[in-house]
């Protein structure tokens, strides 16, 4: 099972429209009739990288109230709805960032995430199905460990490693769709780039790009367990370990889209691209902190 992020998913998407503009437009200047420019390629690959994580970054917001259905609480329909703010308020208030919008999506599963631009400018959401099997005490650690990771800077820093990644993504895709082609040209005596050129570096930018997110998931899964150390910090200990128990005791598959599972609560199979290690690992890290 891929559980693969709506961010990683939106920056791959990003990333192959914004190289096949480029080319559209003439930007691939690194490609010189004596063969690659690899210093032209670098700084080309770097500005598009970078743009494409942080374009993302961006949209994170956005795509996650498309894709989840989220709604944001303006004005509180009930004292649930209003428990919710209060709290939130009160949890980002201590953790020194500016208020995060509260949003309530519509599924079964017990999951919350958080995603947005900066700490002053996030999201918190929260399933209908956490509401329903979670007691309050346990919400407010759920709460806890997203206000965490809006805190802890999570999503700006996978930003900046996902931006990192796609340099490097951009810059082998091109080279090794340089060679292919070359390959392919041997004995032609046409110049510029063919068609071998631009079909390798769109399917290597897919399949390197992929691959990238392994080490995305690997950051993931380090970062869970600094949240789950903030949600005990801001709701208690006891309440962290008694909703990560109660998520390991009715956790069932997540139908949270794949982009908001970077930032759950959720736990998953163990693969290369789980964000979450597992329940009990989480549980056992937090009763044996002081």
């Amino acid at each position: 099972m891929k559980r693969i992020g709506l961010f990683l998913l939106t920056n791959i998407a990003i990333m192959l429209v914004l190289s096949v503009v480029a080319s559209l437009l003439g930007g691939d200047r690194f490609l010189t009739q004596g063969g690659l420019n690899y210093g032209s390629l670098l700084i080309f690959s770097a500005v598009f990288g970078m743009g494409g994580s942080f374009i993302s970054l961006a949209m994170s917001k956005w795509m996650a109230k498309r894709s989840t259905g989220a709604v944001v609480i303006e004005q509180p329909k009930s004292a649930a709805e209003a428990w919710l703010l209060a709290t939130v308020e009160r949890q980002a208030r201590a953790a020194g960032i500016g208020m995060p919008e509260v949003a309530v999506y519509d599924a079964p599963e017990i999951n919350a995430f958080a995603t947005g631009m900066s700490k002053n400018n996030a999201l918190v959401a929260v399933s209908t199905g956490l509401l329903r099997a979670l007691n309050q005490d346990e919400t407010e650690a759920v709460l806890g460990h997203e206000i965490a990771h809006v805190a802890n800077g999570d999503m700006v820093t996978l930003t900046l490693i996902q931006g990192v990644l796609n340099t490097f993504v951009i810059f082998l895709s091109k080279i090794i769709g340089y060679a292919v082609d070359s390959a392919l040209k041997r004995g032609d005596d046409r110049s510029g780039p063919g068609i071998g050129y631009y079909v390798t570096s769109m399917v290597m930018q897919i399949v390197l790009g992929f691959a990238a997110s392994i080490v995305v998931a690997w950051f993931s899964r380090r970062r869970e367990f600094a949240a789950d150390a903030g949600g005990a910090h801001l709701a208690g200990k006891r309440k962290m370990i008694a909703a990560l128990a109660k998520l390991k005791a009715q956790h069932e598959p997540s139908s949270l889209p794949q982009g908001m599972q970077a930032m759950g609560i959720s736990g998953g199979v163990k693969s290369l691209f789980m964000t979450h290690p597992p329940l009990e690992e989480r549980i056992a890290r937090l009763q044996a902190s002081q």
